[in-house]
């Protein structure tokens, strides 16, 4: 079964070719954006349930780019010790672990000022934000920057950048929140332009496995179309991204009728045209559905959202649906 056959990229070994999705857990109560006693508990159950790779939820690179106060951060390099035994307690169960770098953008649901490519609002509840100046630009790809510098003391295996579900990157990338006429609008090249030199600052010392997510359908006739996204990761392919994480939607409040599997043409479009990685998400749920994902090379990896929040252990419900040997730890051998 290839759902648990091994993979590795750019020197990263996965055990199978589950992942869980980051999802965000609003847990810092305190607003401190440190890792919480909730975290060390929830990432380190799904390495239990023998997930080959977790991605931890969006965490954000600045104050002001928090998704919500209650957000993981990693602006501050007071965020790395809890980050680091965080990493510690997963791979110490077997599994491989990744961060998602973020910015909300203009959906920050933040006091104070927020900050966007343009000032336009996501909708017509939500407040205006302060359209970015190259230097608060140039500030937040640092910031980013600084981030993944975090990320590498605190041992993560691979970083993901969150270009997806309209917080930062995404913004630039779309002409539906991009409104800018200097260097950073306009042209596709130019909305590319941010993204471009923040892979480009990151790469400069990451050598690990790195990945975007993007969202490859904006759901809208006057935004990008899945051949932008293509062209995209091609880009991303010729500047060492590794892999990219296939979502969609969430630039501009837009319906999406989805279904099982709906996101997965995405990830097989861009995999087979830009001949890069890619990892299929979206009501992935049954081990039946996963493993054709992966044996019929629309995909190299699955994610897995609510999925493996209702079951942290599915690759153990997959493993035996499947008729797979699945080697569990030690300590729960007599009972799976």
């Amino acid at each position: 079964m290839q759902l648990f056959s091994p993979i590795t990229i750019n020197g990263m070994t996965l055990k199978n070719r589950i992942v869980m999705s980051p999802m965000c857990m609003y847990s810092c109560a305190d607003q401190s954006g440190k890792v919480q006693d909730w975290h060390k508990i929830h990432y380190p159950a799904r390495a239990v349930g023998q997930v080959g790779l977790i991605i931890v939820e969006a965490s954000a690179v600045t104050p002001q780019g928090r998704i919500s106060p209650q957000d993981l951060g990693i602006w501050s390099d007071e965020h790395t010790a809890g980050l680091k035994e965080l990493v510690r307690l997963v791979q110490g169960q077997g599994s491989k672990i990744a961060i998602q770098l973020a910015h909300a953008g203009r959906k920050a649901v933040l006091d104070g000022p927020i900050i966007a490519p343009s000032a336009i609002p996501f909708d017509e509840q939500s407040k205006t934000p302060d359209a970015m100046t190259v230097e608060q630009i140039e500030e937040t790809k640092q910031a980013f920057i600084q981030a993944a510098r975090r990320a590498q003391e605190a041992g993560f295996d691979a970083l993901e950048l969150h270009g997806a579900h309209g917080y930062l990157i995404s913004e630039f990338l779309s002409p539906l929140a991009n409104h800018r006429t200097d260097a950073y609008g306009g042209s596709r090249d130019n909305r590319y332009r941010f993204l471009r030199e923040i892979i480009d600052g990151v790469r400069a010392f990451w050598k690990g496995p790195l990945f975007v997510r993007v969202s490859a359908n904006e759901y809208d006739p006057k935004g990008n179309r899945l051949e932008d996204f293509i062209y995209f990761a091609e880009q991303m392919k010729a500047q060492g991204i590794d892999l990219v994480d296939c979502s969609s939607g969430s630039i501009v409040p837009r319906p999406i009728q989805a279904y099982p599997g709906y996101q997965v043409p995405l990830s097989d479009a861009i995999r087979s045209s830009a001949g890069i990685a890619t990892g299929a998400v979206g009501m992935i749920t049954t081990p039946e559905q996963a493993e054709e994902i992966i044996s019929s090379g629309r995909a190299d990896l699955v994610l897995l959202g609510r999925e493996l929040l209702r079951d942290p252990y599915w690759p153990r419900t997959a493993a035996k649906k499947l008729g797979v040997q699945l080697e569990g730890p030690n300590q729960y051998k007599r009972g799976w």
